[in-house]
């Protein structure tokens, strides 16, 4: 029986290099790679070995005859990839199961690319002492690929209290499988080459030129820590939050208050549809003893108990068929136990795009989702019904109401203006980055200027992750962006282009003790 990718792949291609028999695509090199939403392994070609499931970081990778019911769409998914025409249900062909999925071992179907060496290092090549700033995924593979391809010693920086950045302060608590990811990681903070200092602020305790002048070379690893902002009136009210605040919170990141959230209001509106929003959505209307088993903050599974919630309004300017979020979150919220989807059905476009669809594309995971004109002058909770999710395309919000407080959102769309009432907003439009001190910003990308994560004017200075190439992009984009800076970091080495040093370890962390007293 082949194995399938699932929900929770990372897309950072662990599994492709073990593959013995080249089955996993879109795989490095390839076009697609970097651009689908997930890997896949072609059903025809596995042969069973199940090294892509041992070496999965984020337990992707299962057994298609071992799929749990809410996730057995992936074997459709994974063999579509490879011919849409298996993109149908088994039902409506008549196509059993077993058809569907091989396995049928035989001759290898894909050919491998030519081998490719990117990096050539002289044999004398010495160990550099390199600084990484962040200690999220971006900083994390920036740090394995120093640490496993050279003799480099890497200082690990973190201005946090705790190592681990997006993984542990930006991943939902009900996707444990993705914050596994975590311990991959977390293994190279003991490394014998690796000295790390967490709670270290490089722009507050010490600058980003006493940084660079114990060190032969800086990679930054600083992320989006801010997040979009709408630009309409009534943004600043009480009850108008980011996304980015909401996460953080249900975290436990410590620069959130734990009373930084209230669910007394039944309604929720939602500004955007990317995976944020939905992960902001689902975890409102969980039942939350099933988090309670989860890496939830304390104080949010205790105010989730006591929520008044009961509708969650996820709100897209565009059509279903543009939505930012990926197919396998959408087609996650169909498996939520005690929770009703429905489409908003107020403009006669959303249901043509969704009928239209075809059987890969996201909006067609909307069809068997209950479509209804929403009274928005009822109380969610008014008639017994279930907590659900209702999703309204075609909709841009142009104010929050309210004098003090949220009361409700002005929308546009369709047929005109009109109000949904709401005590919460959350905006999930997108992250964005901040000036880190010491390093050219560029306001209209919201990333440090660089090329290639060269960071401009700054020799011997590198960046890596969202805050190199703009908020996008999941956990496993990573690393090849930062095997894309490491690359730029140690090419310029060889060619003797790094600043020497004027400090070495010993005088570093003297500085760094008298700066944190």
């Amino acid at each position: 029986m082949a194995f399938a990718i699932t929900q929770t792949c990372c897309s950072d291609a662990t599994c492709v290099s073990v593959c013995p028999v080249n089955c996993i695509h879109p795989a490095p090199g390839e076009r697609a790679f970097g651009s689908t939403e997930m890997l896949h392994i072609d059903p025809k070609s596995c042969i069973d070995c199940g090294a892509c499931a041992d070496a999965c970081p984020v337990d992707a990778v299962f057994p298609v005859d071992r799929l749990p019911a809410t996730q057995r769409e992936y074997a459709r998914i994974n063999a579509a990839y490879f011919d849409p025409g298996e993109a149908k249900s088994p039902e409506d062909d008549g196509t059993s199961e077993q058809e569907l999925t091989g396995p049928v071992p035989g001759p290898n179907l894909h050919a491998w690319s030519r081998p490719a060496f990117d990096r050539v290092l002289p044999s004398d090549f010495g160990a550099l002492r390199v600084a990484v700033v962040g200690t999220g995924p971006a900083g994390m593979y920036a740090a394995e690929d120093l640490l496993l391809h050279t003799r480099a010693e890497v200082t690990l920086i973190d201005r946090l209290p705790a190592a681990g950045g997006l993984v542990r302060y930006g991943v939902a608590p009900d996707h444990p499988s993705t914050k596994k990811v975590g311990e991959t990681f977390s293994r190279f903070h003991t490394h014998p080459r690796v000295r790390m200092y967490l709670g270290l602020d490089v722009g507050h305790h010490l600058t980003a030129e006493e940084l660079a002048a114990h060190h032969d070379a800086v990679i930054y690893a600083v992320g989006a820590a801010t997040d979009r902002r709408l630009g309409i009136p009534g943004e600043a009210l009480t009850g108008c939050l980011s996304a980015t605040t909401f996460v953080a919170w249900y975290n436990a990141h410590p620069e959130v208050a734990p009373d930084a959230v209230g669910l007394s209001a039944e309604r929720v509106v939602v500004v955007g549809n990317g995976n944020v929003a939905l992960d902001v959505a689902r975890i409102l209307v969980t039942d939350p003893e099933t988090l309670a088993g989860t890496g939830i903050a304390g104080h949010a599974l205790a105010e989730l108990r006591r929520s008044k919630v009961r509708e969650v309004v996820v709100l897209g300017r565009r059509g279903p068929q543009d939505a930012a979020c990926t197919r396998s979150e959408l087609l996650a919220l169909n498996h939520l136990p005690g929770v009703d989807l429905v489409v908003d059905d107020h403009d006669p476009r959303v249901g043509t795009a969704i009928d239209a669809a075809g059987p890969g594309d996201k909006a067609a995971v909307l069809r068997g989702v209950a479509r209804e004109s929403v009274d928005w002058s009822l109380s969610p909770g008014a008639d017994g019904r279930r907590r659900r999710i209702v999703f309204r395309f075609l909709s841009a919000p142009v104010a929050v109401c309210g004098s003090e407080d949220t009361g409700a959102v002005r929308v546009t769309g369709g047929t005109g203006e009109l109000e949904i009432p709401a005590g919460l907003v959350l905006r999930a439009i997108g992250y964005r980055g901040v000036p880190q001190p010491g390093l050219p910003f560029d306001e209209a990308t919201g990333t440090v200027s660089n090329e290639h994560g060269r960071v401009n004017g700054r020799p011997g200075t590198y960046v890596v992750g969202w805050s190199k190439r703009g908020p996008s992009g999941g956990i496993g984009a990573n690393r090849a962006c930062a095997a894309e800076t490491v690359g730029s970091l140690l090419a310029d080495a060889v060619a003797g282009a790094l600043p020497a040093p004027a400090g070495g370890p010993k005088e570093f962390r003297r500085l760094v003790r008298r700066r944190r007293r």
